[in-house]
């Protein structure tokens, strides 16, 4: 009954059997015939269904908030029995960017799994976007910006974006004194998830696009910084992930007054999505353990976090 009526209230909510269906990790046919089971069981038609649009009957816009207690009265449940047996058991599956896994996640998961001994972790570290619903993942990690989507935002932490390279590099190549400068260096484009054809400058006093012409083209963010730390060539680094690196002297800033933004000016934001509302309270407590993680790197972007 209870999968019954999450099935009903998620396709209440994204009023589309097809994108309920992506959010729950099922089939359309499976969430059909779960609805048609709950309208049998409680003799009334709940949706009206066209070819292009679902709605609610008037039985269905009263049962919705009952279902949505329901489901609501079954988590509590879980989470204070979860509570009583030492939060959690199973599998967490999830992806994250692959210079995630380059110390500071991998720290993490260390101390979730110090405090939550019962739970079993997957990851998959990649640079290419991932559908969490399709992947059957709990959830997934994603840098840069939000995209519109079905699936549910959980923001992690901000950061900004500067330009950076080593010591070595600039006392090669000489270090650019403007934007238009950059033409003449060795640049290292990050192409996953996509390839950027400009990089958009602003400061205090201006904002300037940039037309990218690369020299390298790495599709591994951590390539990318491990390059920029080798001495060749000037990368788009995030500031929580080169900072550390600055301030131990490996890494100096390029055009400094300049941050690197989207296009309408916005900063990025590590966050995750995931495709079910009801997440187990093992995913929930992981989740809230990176976005803690995420505001100690805001906060200590200057210190060796990584």
């Amino acid at each position: 009954m209870l999968g019954e009526l999450e099935a009903f209230a998620t396709v209440a909510r994204k009023r589309s059997f097809v994108a309920a269906a992506r959010t729950l990790g099922r089939s359309p046919s499976a969430l059909t015939r779960a609805v048609q089971a709950l309208e049998e069981s409680v003799g009334l038609k709940l949706f009206n269904r066209s070819s292009n649009a679902v709605s609610l009957t008037e039985a269905g816009e009263c049962l919705l908030p009952h279902a949505y207690k329901m489901l609501d009265l079954q988590r509590e449940v879980d989470e204070d029995l979860a509570g009583l047996s030492g939060l959690a058991s199973g599998w967490i599956r999830f992806s994250a960017p692959e210079v995630l896994g380059h110390g500071v996640l991998p720290r993490l998961i260390a101390q979730y799994c110090e405090r939550y001994p019962d739970v079993n972790i997957d990851v998959i570290f990649t640079d290419a976007i991932i559908d969490p619903a399709k992947s059957k993942l709990d959830f997934s990690i994603r840098g840069a910006f939000p995209q519109s989507s079905d699936l549910i935002g959980f923001a992690l932490w901000s950061y900004s974006r500067y330009l950076y390279a080593s010591p070595g590099y600039l006392e090669r190549n000489g270090m650019p004194d403007s934007i238009e400068a950059l033409e003449s260096h060795s640049l290292i484009l990050h192409t996953a998830p996509r390839i950027l054809k400009e990089w958009n400058f602003r400061s205090e006093e201006q904002a300037i696009s940039f037309r990218v012409h690369p020299k390298f083209r790495f599709s591994s963010g951590l390539a990318v910084f491990q390059a920029a730390l080798a001495g060749v060539g000037i990368a788009r680094l995030a500031d929580w992930m080169a900072e550390p690196e600055v301030e131990a002297g490996r890494l100096l800033r390029v055009c400094p007054q300049y941050t690197l933004t989207s296009s309408s000016g916005e900063s990025p934001q590590m966050h995750a999505v995931y495709p079910a509302a009801n997440l187990p309270l093992r995913v929930k407590a992981l989740m809230e353990m990176i976005r803690g993680l995420g505001e100690s790197l805001e906060c200590k972007s200057g210190s060796a976090l990584i």
